[in-house]
């Protein structure tokens, strides 16, 4: 069952990062309950992957009966997670006080961009918006210094849904000893902050400097980049070490160019240039055939179409097909209790009509609160 197998999850349903939070608490095992609107979802079905492992039911959060049925699922749950503005639920009578007057064991998890105070809490945001106060963004810059957008993962996904899923954990670990659930205030401006640690040690020792582009993890080191294959694709080189970087001047037959000089800055343009003129000169299933068995840290820079056919990601078993749609597996693995079974996203109120009854709703009850519109079943 995974080792959160016993955990019940109450999700008010949103986008982007409380979602693939409760995706991942999912996977792990535990029971995830969405709290969906009445009507069709804009995601949902089968090519909703971060739906999945869900189950799901229909209240309308502006019915006053609804808000009592919510607050009884509540009381039957470890954690809840909102992805609102602040004060949202507070406005709905689902905020942390009224929720944990209901459950002190509660863990209420909130994902905000700016968190639940300071200057920004009611201002609107992306994950472009939030990584780019935090520092990231003005890091992930190229020579050219223009910043160089690295998807949504940096704020929403790494910043945001793994801090979530972290204070989370550890919430419930802490209440094992003390019996009580608190709230975690998950800001993705915090969270990417921290992801940044690193450089700010690589500042603090003068090893990273203000030169965009020009620094050893920012492509400015060449043997730190990508580099276009004969065929328009490109391969991925990250030799950082001498061992490493004797291996990949090797492999492109660079000769001259001595491994004690893989630092030596003045000599970067001069490398760069023959590494790129190199690998222009095969395909990058070639280079990969290439590299295949040597400890170059070469490797091919796969499409996301790609990325499952890849024969060390299938005999990992990194990617696996739900129903026919094709999406990233569990991680991460456990010796003992790792269950990779994958259900596919429940239609919002799928579940409704199962969770009342376990909640001891009578059938006439459950009637009526269908009447009223309270409630809706898929």
């Amino acid at each position: 069952m995974g080792p959160l197998a016993g955990v019940r999850v109450i999700e008010l349903a949103g986008i982007g990062p409380a979602p693939f939070a409760a995706m991942l608490l999912g996977d792990l095992g535990a029971d995830v309950v969405r709290v969906d609107r009445p009507g069709p979802a804009a995601f949902t079905g089968l090519e909703s992957v971060t739906g999945r492992n869900r189950r799901s039911i229909a209240l309308d959060l502006k019915n006053p009966q609804a808000i009592e049925v919510a607050l009884d699922l509540v009381a039957t749950a470890d954690v809840l997670l909102e992805g609102m503005r602040p004060g949202v639920t507070e406005r709905l009578g689902l905020g942390p006080e009224r929720c944990m007057e209901r459950n002190p064991g509660l863990v209420y998890g909130r994902m905000t961009g700016w968190g639940q105070q300071g200057p920004n809490q009611d201002r609107a945001g992306h994950d472009i918006n939030y990584i780019a106060l935090a520092g990231a963004l003005g890091a992930i810059t190229g020579s050219d210094g223009k910043p160089v957008v690295p998807l949504n993962l940096v704020g929403d996904f790494g910043g945001g849904s793994l801090f979530l899923v972290v204070g989370v954990l550890a919430a419930l670990v802490e209440r094992g000893s003390s019996g009580r659930g608190q709230v975690i205030d998950a800001a993705m401006v915090d969270g990417v902050a921290s992801l940044t640690t690193m450089f700010h040690e690589l500042r603090a020792l003068g090893l990273w400097g203000e030169k965009p582009g020009n620094n050893l993890l920012d492509g400015g080191a060449p043997f730190y980049d990508t580099y276009e294959t004969a065929d328009g694709s490109w391969m991925s080189v990250g030799a950082l070490e001498p061992q490493f970087f004797a291996v990949l001047l090797e492999r492109l037959a660079i000769e001259g160019f001595p491994v004690a000089a893989q630092y030596d800055r003045t000599r970067w343009p001069e490398l760069r240039h023959q590494i790129d003129t190199v690998f222009r000169t095969h395909t990058r299933d070639e280079w990969a055939t290439i590299f295949g068995d040597s400890d170059a840290c070469v490797w091919p820079v796969l499409a996301l179409e790609e990325a499952p056919a890849h024969p060390a990601n299938v005999a990992r078993g990194v990617f696996a097909d739900v129903a026919g749609v094709v999406q990233p597996g569990v991680a991460p693995r456990f010796s003992r209790s790792s269950d990779r079974t994958l259900r596919p996203a429940p239609d919002p109120g799928a579940d409704t009509g199962t969770l009342l009854s376990g909640l001891g709703y009578a059938p006439d009850r459950i009637a009526d609160l269908h009447a009223t519109g309270a409630v809706f079943s898929a």
